[in-house]
């Protein structure tokens, strides 16, 4: 069950700290609440014999201190956001996908240090990305821009009404410009073929949300360069995910990774949400790693 509830993962780095002022904003504008996340690795292995728990002490205070300054930049960001935030021991993926369990959306930065960390050019962002049970945001670049409009990719996916109902939504809450970018291989002369096409999806979207202006363009490039290209100057990019239910958890098409890696704003990628019962079964090592650390830390409130 899903509760009106936001997650972002924080390590303390700026793009951690850009994660977590845009995902206030997102959640005051959804009326959704805030759970700010913050896992990190501790030796254990090095530490368990020191009996004054020196270690481990410092581990907490210095959790203590990158939540209580994440919670402190939310605030400062959507002053009436309702926020939570959680210390943990333990795998940062795994935290974190315990945590989205029953969120509707994951927020990460673009990449971090350790805990919450390499996002993107390393694995836990791609894991994250890849098996979250709900829509994940990832954000890059111009993540302050406000006045650009929300870019998506619209193709001939099954998963294409979500794709425009999220895009249309973020657009009209935003109050912001939609563009919408469909691309394919071949000739100009394909133009007037694809563009009613696209007029014929787009139809009953733009009636349902009428004050949403729409742009639409035709490119020949993949839609991971026309959509990249579209990035600079847009508040935001969505693209879709690959299958259905358990299967979207497990697939994140070339598009999405290529946005992931090089859009110049914040991407989201847009799946059905995975009851718990129906995801795939988590990749060995991660729960290994969960069997190596110690439980979580108390919640900080």
């Amino acid at each position: 069950m899903r509760t009106g509830r936001i997650v972002v993962g924080t390590d303390g780095t700026e793009p951690s700290r850009a994660a977590v002022r845009w995902a206030a904003r997102e959640a005051v504008d959804r009326g959704a609440r805030l759970a700010i996340v913050h896992a990190f690795d501790w030796d254990w292995e090095s530490a368990r014999y020191d009996s004054g728990s020196e270690y481990l002490d410092v581990a907490r205070q210095l959790a203590d201190a990158v939540t209580a300054a994440a919670v402190d930049q939310a605030r400062a960001a959507a002053p009436a956001v309702q926020v939570e935030a959680d210390a943990f021991i333990g795998s940062p993926v795994t935290r974190l996908l315990d945590s989205a369990a029953d969120a509707e959306l994951v927020v990460l930065g673009s990449r971090g240090r350790g805990g919450v960390a390499s996002l993107l050019l390393g694995s836990v962002g791609q894991r994250l990305a890849t098996h979250a049970p709900c829509p994940v945001a990832v954000v890059r670049g111009g993540n302050d821009v406000v006045d650009g409009p929300v870019v998506v990719g619209v193709d001939d996916s099954p998963a294409i009404d979500l794709v425009l109902a999220t895009a249309f939504d973020m657009a009209a809450r935003r109050r912001a410009a939609l563009a919408v970018i469909r691309t394919y291989p071949g000739t100009s002369e394909r133009d007037a073929a694809e563009r009613q096409h696209l007029d014929e999806q787009l139809a009953p979207w733009r009636e349902k949300y009428p004050d949403v202006p729409v742009e639409t363009r035709l490119s020949q490039k993949t839609a991971a360069v026309a959509l990249t290209d579209a990035s600079p100057g847009a508040q935001l990019v969505i693209v879709g995910s690959r299958g259905h239910g358990a299967l979207a958890v497990a697939l994140l098409g070339s598009t999405g990774r290529h946005l992931l890696q090089h859009a110049a704003c914040p991407v989201l990628v847009v799946r059905h949400p995975v009851c718990p019962e129906d995801r795939p079964d988590r990749p060995k090592d991660l729960l290994e790693s969960v069997r190596r650390h110690l439980p979580p830390l108390v919640p900080r409130r």
